[in-house]
């Protein structure tokens, strides 16, 4: 198995400069930061100088900014259209850790808009952008996540929104997006955030946060990629090792969120070909989501994180339906399941409990060493139905798997520490809220 990761790096590494030598805007012009004035030194606050010359870039029809070898500071930047961004071998954009060199703006933040802090990179209504290369974006996440936990320890009741830390990358609205070979390293919060885009393609990029003991080796909420409202989104060649949720699949919450026109569903997913070292699951549907259908995960090795970890929310109606995951490889991973309640700072706002369905989940092709099975329950308000595990064999901790309500699960060719082992009943007694 440790081959298996290997190679796939190795393969990886040949097809980076296929990956990242794609374009997307047309015009041709390339505009070296340093040559207009930037300094890589690790010191210097480079903002202005940057922002000017994508602004200069876009004036003159667009084209390629380049970030050459070197240590460069910024706070917020923000994309224009006919931008694209490289980031050379050897470049680090470094994000500034004042929290005033990221504005204070009305954006997309866990399933609702507020006047909250922006990202290092900002992109907005963009088409054909690229953001390439094989350096590096550094969040400088270390004194945000200090802020974080001592003030969590002073009031329990903290929660994120509590405390301003800024993503790495956000992107909204935008369509034909190619992100390919930048490693993402210690954002302060999500690391790339895409909010109401179509056609997004991230390939070859690393995303690294620590992941050891809480509350000072772990970064809060340093999840991966967060797929928020969008739809056709590939995440291909990729590497995981994050202090929260590798891929989460996010939407809207609380008992209106069908209503809200802002949320579209998340369809039409495909993460295939990557490497889970650490985080919360290989993919995360919510904690907050309402719609979220048609999503493949293929042909990619977990060393630790959960396999399918799907949240439900008693406040929030949720669908989530048609999950494939086929040919993965446990090195001493997870679990295989978690499907449960999430019940953190949720708010029925004074109405019923909304229903909750999941459904059509085929599970096959998975081998090597795991924790458990996992669980798959539900609250009182959800009907879990129709899942197949096929075609698996594993070597597991303990063969416990903790079942309530689930509606026509199968098991076909399924092998547990050397084993068949038949589908189990499961137990009608409904999960508390």
């Amino acid at each position: 198995m440790r081959i298996r990761i290997v190679v796939l790096f190795v393969c990886g590494c040949i097809l980076l400069t296929r990956g990242v030598a794609q374009t997307g805007n047309a015009n041709t012009a390339r505009y070296n930061i340093a040559e207009q004035g930037a300094q890589g030194d690790g010191k210097t606050l480079n903002t202005q100088k940057i922002q000017l010359v994508i602004d200069g870039c876009a004036q003159k029809g667009g084209g390629t900014v380049v970030i050459p070898k070197g240590v460069f500071v910024s706070g917020a930047l923000f994309l224009k259209r006919g931008v694209n961004l490289e980031l050379q071998e050897g470049a680090v954009l470094k994000g500034s850790t004042n929290i005033d060199d990221y504005p204070k703006l009305n954006t997309r933040i866990e399933g609702h808009f507020e006047p909250w802090r922006v990202a290092l990179i900002n992109g907005d209504s963009l088409e054909h952008v690229r953001i390439t290369g094989s350096g590096i974006l550094d969040g400088s996440g270390e004194p945000f996540w200090k802020e974080f936990y001592a003030r969590r320890d002073a009031d329990n009741k903290t929660t994120n929104l509590n405390v301003e830390r800024p993503r790495l990358t956000f992107i909204q609205h935008s369509k034909d997006v190619l992100i390919s070979g930048i490693t993402f390293l210690n954002s302060g919060f999500w690391n790339l955030h895409l909010y109401a885009c179509q056609d997004v393609t991230v390939d070859y990029c690393r995303f690294h946060a620590p992941s050891g003991p809480k509350p000072y080796h772990q970064a809060p909420s340093s999840d991966g990629i967060d797929v928020d409202c969008s739809q056709r989104i590939f995440i291909r060649h990729s590497f995981f090792s994050v202090g929260d949720d590798c891929i989460a699949l996010k939407g809207s919450k609380g008992p209106f969120a069908m209503q809200d026109q802002s949320s579209r569903p998340v369809e039409n997913i495909e993460i295939s070909d990557c490497i889970f070292e650490a985080g919360g699951g290989i993919v995360t549907f919510g904690s907050e989501a309402t719609i979220v259908r048609n999503v493949t995960i293929q042909r990619c090795t977990t060393l630790r994180p959960t396999l399918l970890r799907l949240k439900l929310r008693p406040d929030t109606p949720q669908l989530y339906e048609n999950i494939t995951m086929d040919e993965i490889t446990l090195v001493d991973g997870g679990a295989i399941f978690k499907v449960s309640p999430w019940t953190q700072f949720f708010d029925l706002k004074g109405q019923a409990p909304p229903k909750a369905v999941v459904r059509n989940i085929r599970i096959s092709h998975v081998h090597g060493k795991g924790s458990s099975l996992g669980e798959i329950t539900g609250h009182n308000q959800s009907t879990i139905s129709d899942i197949l595990v096929e075609n698996v064999d594993v070597d597991l901790k303990t063969t416990d798997f903790h079942l309530t309500n689930v509606q026509n699960l199968r098991f076909k060719n399924v092998k547990v520490n050397g084993k068949v082992m038949p589908a189990p009943e499961t137990k009608s007694t409904m999960a508390k809220n």
